[in-house]
């Protein structure tokens, strides 16, 4: 059992949207935290079938209790909302007049934003449960991550490989075709895999759709989908006060690695390989967005580079900090050349290069050299962009 950053305080603040990409642990902590809470699972057919017919069912069952004096005040949980869109209006009314609070749990807004449904117009909080984070995790392990991802039914099965399978297989495609996002699913597919093998790089959506045998907007579509379903987002690029030529197309990230290793097919990730040092700046990108997340700070993140080759992993906020990553085990200058382009152009409270070395360095210049888990540690403590600690 792991002990998520989400806690039972945070549901008590009012009623609330837990979104997340599926298996990341919603429904889990929820049973965990609120145990004895009243649930609606529209993942079961006969649940949804009823709530579709009716959805003033909840309200009426809701008014009895209130009526009878029974658990006035408790949160009411609808799991898998998206499904039911109409509930939406039901829970904005019993909301504002019958003071109840709800958990709305999800795993996607696209339909409800695409179909203008009430989002309770800023009345609900909103949380959004990622993949395990390393302060999630008891004795946490690099290689682990890098090899079976962060959803916490993969991280330690003994066979992640099959789990893998059958999430792609049937949430990343069957998923997708049940909303009716796309009807194209070969397409869909062969654009999954060309992502996923194109996964922390800049994004030509030209280059993609010739390989995926459809138009560039529809690539574009393809994207926002996975956006939209929280499958993955953009990191788009730094361009706050360029003094340099930069470049301006966003890049495109996997919110877990996960499907990446099974869509791009590679084997075991080994240090001082390629795969290692790209799926290692994925890590590290999925801490950074969860504790943007978590912490409440909601700081953006972005990436940098010159049309000349200079680049930043990630800038966070408003380029107070920046962030390089690299898998080797010695850095040495030619590792610093961007970092040190980015101070030139920009004033910085932190540079700091992530890295395997052994331990903590500064350079005359002010540029720190970190071991991941020391940058891990600054990170959650709250060191490097502030907020609570986790640690």
């Amino acid at each position: 059992m792991y002990s998520r950053l989400i806690k039972k305080q945070d549901f008590e603040q009012g009623t609330c949207f837990l979104w997340g990409p599926r298996q990341t642990g919603k429904s889990t902590l929820l049973k965990m935290l609120l145990a004895d809470v009243r649930r609606y699972d529209l993942l079961l057919s006969t649940e949804y079938e009823r709530l579709v017919r009716r959805p003033q069912l909840i309200r009426e069952s809701l008014m009895a209790e209130l009526a009878a004096g029974i658990n006035p005040g408790v949160p009411i949980i609808i799991d898998e909302i998206q499904k039911i869109p109409a509930l939406l209006d039901e829970v904005h009314w019993m909301v504002e007049n019958l003071a109840a609070k709800f958990i709305l749990c999800g795993s996607s807004a696209r339909k409800l934003k695409r179909g203008h449904a009430n989002l309770l117009g800023g009345r609900a909080l909103r949380f959004e449960l990622h993949p395990l984070t390393s302060v999630e995790v008891p004795a946490f392990s690099l290689s682990k991550a890098l090899n079976s991802g962060l959803l916490p039914r993969h991280y330690d099965h003994p066979n992640p490989a099959r789990l893998m399978q059958s999430y792609v297989g049937d949430y990343l495609k069957e998923e997708i075709l049940a909303e009716a996002l796309t009807r194209n699913i070969p397409a869909f597919s062969r654009f999954l895999e060309v992502a996923a093998l194109s996964n922390g790089e800049l994004i030509n959506y030209q280059n993609i759709a010739s390989e995926c045998g459809v138009s560039g907007p529809t690539v574009k579509e393809y994207y926002q989908i996975l956006v939209d379903t929280l499958i993955g987002r953009y990191l788009p690029a730094f361009r706050k006060k360029a003094k340099r030529r930069v470049i301006e197309a966003p890049k495109f990230n996997f919110f877990d690695l996960s499907p990446v290793i099974h869509l791009t097919r590679r084997g075991a990730v080994e240090p001082g390989t390629e795969l290692f040092g790209r799926a290692f700046e994925q890590f590290i990108w999925m801490e950074l967005v969860a504790h943007a997340d978590y912490s409440g700070l909601g700081y953006s993140l972005a990436y940098w580079r010159t049309s000349s080759g200079f680049e930043v992993d990630f800038v966070l906020g408003d380029g107070e900090v920046a962030v390089e990553v690299k898998s080797s085990s010695m850095i040495e200058d030619r590792h610093l050349k961007g970092i040190r382009a980015f101070k030139e152009d920009h004033k910085v409270r932190r540079a700091i290069l992530v890295s395997l070395d052994a331990e903590s360095r500064r350079t005359s210049d002010n540029i720190e050299i970190m071991p991941w888990q020391v940058f891990l540690k600054q990170l959650w403590s709250g060191c490097v962009m502030g907020g609570p600690s986790f640690s």
